[in-house]
């Protein structure tokens, strides 16, 4: 009797990928699990690597850490003497990395999330960053099915899911970080602030819908929780004018001094740095869980919801900064 054919190591490879995936949206979508975020990004992490060295696998490309002696490669093991295989960190900065630039910075913002929730809870981030989240799943899919066909996929085994949240209750904004711990609100400042425009918009990046509660005209019209559009369909362009904060452009930043002269132009001419100074500092305003600002290579860049809350304090006190005031710097 011959013997069972040993599965190849990209089969093998491409099943943990696809479990792993698998698991990571069954417990996003368990309402009994606590660590979303945390459980969802540590085996979306797992799934992408495995996928990755599949790919790499099959394409001859080496992804074992090694050292290349003077004839042959030395590669490097743990203590029990298995081969170190490449993180998904390193197989995204692999001159041969297929995936495109926007679902890279998908993963990327992953990885550093994990660092900075890794050692307390945040259930913050289970919605904050769904969108980001959803597009890792939509991206890994994308790419499983064009690496190593559509038989792979994973789109019907999963459905929308059910919710005791009524969907047209207005919830926290998407990727708001005012209401996240500081160390995550500033880590997602800096990273996006790095972000070109292009990825930022990109779904591959972050996966964005809008939710509009349907009035059925006909029976039979209301069976379904969800219909979808195209995006290019009048409708579509009609909703999207509406709700153009959707359009999430690069955020304006703005310089300290170029605060003080955006309000001396606007006639508040007795407005100065010592001013701008001790207002920020005085509402604490450089905390990263406001939103007001980030910092940028250690230099500070505030955003326009704070230029606003400059131009609400020097109208209401417009004696010391008007243009006929003489202000003198304490």
């Amino acid at each position: 009797m011959a013997g069972k054919r040993a599965p190849s190591i990209q089969r093998e490879l491409l099943v943990e990928s696809r479990e792993a995936a698998l698991n990571a949206v069954q417990t996003y979508n368990n309402p009994l699990t606590t660590f979303k975020s945390d459980t969802f990004i540590v085996l979306m992490t797992i799934a992408w690597t495995r996928l990755l060295h599949a790919y790499y696998h099959r394409e001859q490309v080496e992804y074992r850490y090694f050292v290349q002696g003077p004839k042959r490669r030395k590669f490097d093991r743990t203590k029990a003497g298995a081969f170190k295989y490449w993180e998904l960190e390193r197989c995204l900065n692999c001159d041969s990395c297929p995936i495109d630039q926007a679902s890279q910075q998908n993963l990327r913002f992953l990885i550093g999330l994990r660092h900075e929730i890794e050692h307390h809870k945040s259930p913050e981030s289970d919605d904050t960053f769904s969108g980001r989240y959803l597009a890792c799943c939509l991206n890994y899919d994308r790419y499983i099915c064009e690496w190593f066909g559509e038989r792979y996929s994973l789109s019907d085994t999963t459905a929308f899911t059910i919710q005791f949240r009524n969907l047209a209750t207005p919830q926290q904004p998407e990727e708001s970080v005012s209401h996240l711990p500081s160390n995550v609100a500033k880590y997602v400042q800096v990273f996006d602030a790095h972000l070109d425009d292009a990825d930022r918009q990109s779904p591959h990046f972050s996966y964005r819908m809008i939710f509009v509660r349907k009035l059925a005209n006909h029976p039979g019209q209301a069976d379904k929780a969800i219909e979808f559009i195209p995006a290019d369909s009048d409708l579509a362009k009609e909703i999207d004018k509406q709700y153009w904060v959707l359009k999430q452009a690069e955020r304006p930043k703005f310089k300290p001094g170029r605060v003080v002269q955006l309000m001396r132009a606007e006639g508040f001419t007795g407005f100065n740095m010592h001013h701008h100074t001790v207002l920020w500092q005085s509402n604490d305003a450089k905390n990263s869980s406001k939103g007001y600002g980030v910092e940028i290579e250690g230099a500070w860049y505030w955003y326009e919801p704070w230029v606003d809350e400059v131009r609400k304090h020097c109208s209401a006190n417009l004696e010391l900064y008007g243009s006929d005031s003489k202000s003198v710097a304490a």
